[in-house]
């Protein structure tokens, strides 16, 4: 079998995302996708990795992993050759899937558990959906029409968000109360107003359900190292499951640092590249929780020797999902086959919502519990009415 030609598919309604054909010559195609910078990941895969791609096995798949990540500016980063990289190597295991019949957690191993709890990231329906990433300016609220506009409810009321949210059986929650104030100050301060306004979600969750409900805090790497020290502890007295992102996570002393101060894990994170600033991390003692974004930083490939990282130094395992509907059935399939996943990240504003009008099937989340996908490979695909629509560009690469 070889790898025929590349197609790529881009819709400007959609424009961070960035979807991934790879057709053999046996008539199998596989599914990938990245997220942001799509139109820089899109020259990189037809300019430089087609080239290195196309008449090879797509069952080599560590070999091509190695091959597409083996260049000067790929090696430990997200982005735009490793965002490539890693939506090609999604797609190559989508084609393994369906060589052998099986879904995608199999040929990883196999299931590991019946389910998996999920937490709902509170993002709405139009949240990171402009082509402008910066928190805050990108939030869209009302964006879209559905009961899920969560950001905006935790922003107000957090508490009845909280029990809504148990009510359908999820018990847990990420929110980020904090970035107003970080991008007011850059990140360099916070103000004794300001943090009373940020913590006040927080109040109302835990005098609303108690201990119910986790908290997971995401920062988006805004605020420098003492300015986190000081908010981490005024979080403290809400028990959150982690701090996400705190500071740029380009510092090992610096996380580390933070680390030996709170008594609440760090969670590092999506914006790390494949599994060597992990090791660092970990040996250092900086990390709690170890959270990849299969389609940033290196697909399943890299994702699977990440988490096998993890579960040798004693750390639980979370697959990161607010990208796109393709990175989520990866994500999902990645946490079944590893034995240290601890939670499965959700947005229900996603998967209710525009998830639905991208791809086939999506993964099924019963009573706050996400199943695994069935059918061969990946077990989804894009929706025909894609091929269709105005607002598509695409770009090939053929043998």
């Amino acid at each position: 079998m070889k790898i025929t030609a590349i197609r790529t598919f881009r819709l400007a309604e959609f424009a961070n995302v960035l979807w991934v054909h790879v057709e053999t010559d046996a008539g199998i195609t596989g599914l990938g996708e990245t997220f942001y910078g799509a139109g820089s990941v899109e020259a990189h895969i037809h300019d430089v990795l087609s080239h290195r791609l196309l008449g090879r096995s797509p069952l080599h798949i560590e070999a091509l992993s190695r091959e597409m990540v083996n260049l000067p500016l790929a090696q430990a980063s997200t982005g735009a050759e490793y965002r490539a990289a890693s939506a090609i190597d999604v797609a190559l295991w989508d084609i393994f899937g369906k060589v052998c019949d099986l879904p995608v957690h199999q040929m990883l191993g196999g299931t590991c558990h019946a389910s998996i709890p999920v937490y709902n990231t509170c993002a709405g329906y139009g949240y990171v959906r402009s082509n402008k990433i910066k928190p805050v300016d990108t939030w869209n609220l009302r964006a879209g029409e559905g009961p899920y506009e969560d950001l905006e409810a935790f922003m107000t009321d957090a508490g009845a968000l909280a029990e809504n949210l148990l009510e359908n059986g999820i018990t847990a929650m990420k929110i980020w109360p904090f970035d107003p104030a970080a991008i007011e100050n850059d990140g360099r301060f916070i103000t004794g107003e300001q943090m009373r306004t940020a913590l006040e979600p927080f109040e109302k969750i835990r005098k609303r359900v108690g201990d119910k409900m986790q908290i997971m805090v995401e920062f988006h790497s805004l605020w420098n190292l003492p300015t986190i020290k000081r908010i981490a502890r005024q979080l403290e007295a809400f028990d959150p499951t982690w701090y996400e992102d705190p500071i740029r996570m380009n510092s090992v002393s610096a996380l580390a640092e933070l680390a030996a101060s709170t008594s609440v894990p760090i969670c590092a994170s999506e914006t790390l590249g494949s599994r060597f600033p992990y090791k660092d991390m970990l040996e250092a003692g900086a990390v709690g929780i170890v959270m990849t974004d299969l389609v940033w930083t290196g697909g399943l490939t890299e994702g699977r020797k990440i988490a096998a990282l993890a579960d040798t130094y004693h750390r639980p395992y979370a697959p990161h999902d607010c990208t796109g509907p393709v990175a989520y059935v990866a994500a999902v399939h990645s946490s079944f086959s590893q034995p240290n996943t601890m939670i499965q990240e959700s947005v229900r504003a996603f998967y209710t919502g525009w998830y639905k009008e991208l791809v086939t099937e999506l993964p099924k989340v019963v009573d706050g519990h996400v199943l695994p996908m069935e059918g061969p490979g990946l077990g989804t695909e894009l929706q025909p009415a894609i091929f269709d629509r105005p607002d598509l560009t695409s770009r090939n690469s053929e043998l």
